[in-house]
């Protein structure tokens, strides 16, 4: 548990420090200089920093007979209620950033929850990163803007044979935290903005305990944003359209080398038995992608893993047993797939999203198709964390894909460091 704690706080770590303003790397810098286009506004002059507090009111989606009564106060719990803190910062209006990435804003955020039931799941708050931009200008102080979160929660009550047996949705006291929304952003003043617009989130482990249920909310949020440093003349400059230097279009190759652990429960008659133990996953992804613009990349992955927890069995269960599992030959817990991929391309941020199929395995839990939903956290010029989850059929979740990748050939323009 405490290696889980250290390698989650790394990440927490380095995918804050990735990308705060006004720091610089030095991978390959000068010598991709005569390939890289740059901004010539000074840094200090690039960026609007703000400071943003949100309330989410929104309804707990039943997705397990736990939220509709089965639980220890027999009664249903439908509604949930969060509040947020949140650092960002965004390219001046008269950057190339600005006008290529549509107002983009990133940055951090601490949110608490409360879902009703604090004796079975916890009042759990969660750390973040987040990145938004805009969809539709409808006015010159009205847009329609999108944003997505993704982080850990922590401070869960979680499932317990003895003290906790109703709540088979939430296994660990650490969880993953996703969310994406829409909203309306009406600039109010030289310094503040409203925001308000639909919201859904998902909290889960990713398969690293067991049960992993899961819980989804989906509602509103409404927010104010106050702009630290923004211009008088803020909307004249979004008026002014910087000549876009020409994209270079090419192929670069993507490689990731991941790892992680999971848990797994096993069919057995007509019942899920959890097997004890956590087993190792590790893999590699060799992508590449052909780069057809500033915020799209498409191409196909090679994949390989191994699933420590692949095809494990057992044999004459019998309840509230310590029942022995078995593993198969390394054989059958190998496998190597082709996925298709495209990419989403921010600035700091890439969202990357493929399914596939393993074309040589050892059967079993490795047949079928996979989906893969992924995050590279800009690291260097070249190089990125990579957080990912991988899924089977659709609906079977699989194991987390924690890394670290480097992009060869890279000929992405920089614009926001």
């Amino acid at each position: 548990m405490k290696f889980k704690m250290k390698m989650l706080k790394v990440l927490i770590i380095l995918a804050v420090i990735s990308f705060i303003p006004n720091v610089s790397f030095a991978d390959g810098e000068k010598n991709n200089k005569a390939e890289t286009n740059t901004d010539t506004i000074p840094l200090s002059r690039r960026f609007i920093h703000r400071l943003g507090i949100e309330g989410r009111p929104t309804y707990i989606i039943p997705t397990h007979s736990f939220f509709r009564g089965d639980n220890y106060f027999e009664k249903p719990l439908r509604n949930a209620y969060s509040a947020h803190l949140k650092y960002s910062f965004q390219f001046a209006p008269d950057t190339y950033a600005d006008h290529i990435y549509r107002g983009v804003y990133q940055g951090i955020g601490l949110a608490y929850y409360n879902f009703g039931d604090r004796h079975e799941l916890g009042n759990p708050f969660a750390f973040y990163l987040f990145q938004g931009a805009r969809i539709a200008q409808l006015t010159p102080r009205l847009s329609i803007n999108y944003e997505w979160n993704f982080g850990a929660s922590a401070g869960w009550t979680p499932y317990d044979y003895d003290y906790n047996n109703y709540n088979k949705v939430i296994g660990s006291r650490i969880n993953a935290y996703l969310d994406v929304n829409f909203h309306f952003k009406w600039m109010l003043s030289k310094l503040f903005d409203f925001t308000a617009g639909v919201d859904l989130s998902h909290f889960s482990n990713g398969n690293t305990k067991y049960p992993n249920g899961g819980l989804n909310t989906a509602g509103l949020r409404v927010g104010l944003v106050y702009n630290f440093n923004r211009k008088d003349n803020y909307l004249s400059q979004q008026m002014f359209q910087p000549v876009i230097p020409e994209f270079p279009r090419h192929i670069s190759y993507d490689m990731v080398l991941f790892g992680s652990w999971r848990r797994k429960g096993v069919a057995f008659g007509d019942q899920q038995v959890a097997a004890p133990g956590a087993y190792t996953v590790v893999g590699f992804n060799f992508s590449p992608m052909y780069n057809f613009g500033y915020k799209f990349r498409a191409g196909v992955s090679l994949d390989g893993v191994y699933d420590g927890s692949a095809n494990i069995y057992t044999e004459d269960y019998i309840v509230g047993t310590e029942q022995p599992f078995y593993k198969p030959p390394l054989k059958n817990q190998l496998a190597l797939g082709l996925s298709g991929r495209i990419e989403y391309v921010m600035p700091y941020f890439t969202v990357n999203v493929g399914i596939g199929a393993n074309v040589l395995h050892g059967g079993g839990d490795l047949k079928g198709l996979y989906q893969v939903l992924a995050l590279k956290v800009e690291l260097t010029r070249s190089s990125f964390l990579h957080i990912g989850y991988n899924l089977q059929n659709f609906h079977t979740p699989n194991y987390l894909m924690l890394g670290i990748g480097y992009r060869f050939h890279n000929k992405y323009p920089l614009f926001h460091r």
